[in-house]
């Protein structure tokens, strides 16, 4: 009998690949096989695999059954996945590719049988990722919506999904102009427009939308671009809040646009935990420096809202210089020290009672100039920056970095003892250095 089976075996055993040509009668049996398929299905050799039908390999009978039925429909199978127990009792995943033979009379099937097991398993991992952020999302009480550079919406988060009336799958792919007034949808295709070419986000927008019931609402929205591993900005991401209610109170207002800021920081908190930790710290350092200080309720939310926000231009530095364990390049660094003024540009023109945005700006000024972006000194350094600078000191040096381990208390206490007057405010460094002596020696901020 000529035989059909042309696959290069010595070829297909260096790469792991199990060939297989198995005949259906008069016998049911394997008649060739190569040495991978051997290993995969958990015998010592080729003989002994022949002895066994294929059907014995299937773990689920339904998969089986199926398999076999598309065989006999279409006569062959591309890549169908299925559990196989192996002659060693492990159950593996693989993936079968064959097609039906008929010579003289005879019925084979010839093909191959890969082990996908590690391809399934790294499936799961990135199944179990995506399942976690979309439960973070969902869990939001804002519109979160992802878009391509296209405006095409690529993600939606429940409460997205809810305000226009449809599931998730049926929003994919669509664009603004398929859920809101032409002149609207215009408008939000101008704003997605500016922040993919200026690579600027649009913060605190406030906007009136119509609704699917025909009702109008007030919201707040705030754009940022996405980039991918290489700094390219790859689409939007855009959080969307109703604020009918507040509309028309200022205070409201305000607290919208801090929640709002807010979420943004959670944004930085999926991309970076490390900088989102660090800035939560820093912010109730500052705020209990402040409260020593007796500062009014209004001024504690000022310095407060800047702590949590003071590293929030880091989302448009990419990861791989955020987080590299190593020594920074000139051009790494003067990138990360931009994150001051990305932050800056980022709220300069949101209206806040108290110097938000120029705080945040000057956070790594020191009273002798030798801070960073301006190079600031003494009185023309805000003092609200200045215990920014001594909070944002103290949570650098008593945690982890990317490139160093945490260097303690006693050492950052010695650096603001050395830098007292120099770089650091005099008065705000007895505070920090009294709050410590009082716990202890230790911190004196909560560490979560």
């Amino acid at each position: 009998m000529k035989n059909t089976f042309y696959l290069n075996i010595s070829s297909a055993d260096n790469l792991g690949i199990g060939l297989f040509k198995y005949a259906f009668l008069p016998h049911e049996r394997f008649i060739i096989v190569n040495s991978a398929l051997s290993k995969i299905l958990g015998v010592t050799s080729s003989g002994e695999l022949k002895k066994v039908r294929l059907e014995n390999f299937f773990a689920n009978y339904s998969e089986r059954d199926e398999f076999f039925r598309h065989v006999r429909m279409n006569g062959k199978v591309n890549f169908f996945e299925a559990v196989f127990k192996t002659l060693t009792g492990d159950n593996i995943w693989v993936a079968i590719t064959c097609s039906l033979v008929i010579h003289d009379r005879k019925e084979y099937l010839e093909g191959i049988i890969e082990n996908i097991s590690a391809h399934k398993e790294m499936e799961g991992s990135l199944a179990l990722e995506r399942d976690f952020l979309q439960g973070l999302l969902d869990n939001l009480p804002d519109a979160m919506y992802f878009k391509d550079r296209n405006n095409r919406i690529i993600k939606v988060n429940k409460f997205y999904a809810q305000g226009v009336g449809l599931k998730p799958e049926e929003i994919v792919g669509k664009t603004d102009f398929d859920f809101f007034p032409a002149q609207q949808a215009r408008q939000m295709s101008v704003d997605d427009n500016y922040v993919l070419t200026t690579g600027k986000p649009i913060i605190g927008k406030i906007e009136r939308t119509l609704l699917p019931d025909g009702s109008w609402n007030q919201a707040i929205t705030t754009k940022i671009p996405m980039y991918d591993k290489n700094a390219k900005i790859i689409g939007t991401m855009g959080i969307t809040r109703d604020m009918t209610v507040y509309a028309n109170l200022e205070k409201e207002r305000l607290l919208m646009l801090i929640n709002t800021l807010k979420i943004l920081g959670k944004a930085l908190e999926m991309r970076d935990p490390y900088t989102f930790s660090h800035t939560r710290h820093v912010a109730s350092i500052a705020e209990i420096i402040a409260k020593e200080l007796n500062w009014d309720e209004n001024r504690l939310l000022g310095i407060r809202l800047a702590g949590e926000l003071h590293d929030l231009g880091k989302i448009s530095i990419p990861l791989d210089i955020l987080n590299k364990p190593g020594k920074l390049s000139d051009l790494e660094y003067s990138l990360i020290q931009q994150h001051a003024k990305n932050c800056y540009d980022l709220i300069k023109d949101i209206e806040f009672p108290f110097p938000l945005s120029e705080t945040i700006y000057q956070h790594h000024e020191r009273l002798d100039g030798s801070g960073y972006p301006r190079k600031l000194k003494g009185d023309e350094i805000l003092f609200e920056a200045r215990i920014l600078a001594v909070s944002d000191v103290l949570e650098s040096m008593t945690q982890h970095r990317p490139y160093r381990e945490a260097l303690g208390i006693v050492n950052a206490s010695k650096e603001l003892t050395s830098g007292r007057g120099l770089r650091y405010d005099s008065g705000i460094v007895d505070v920090a250095l009294d709050l410590i002596n009082k716990n202890g020696n230790k911190i004196f901020w909560k560490d979560n």
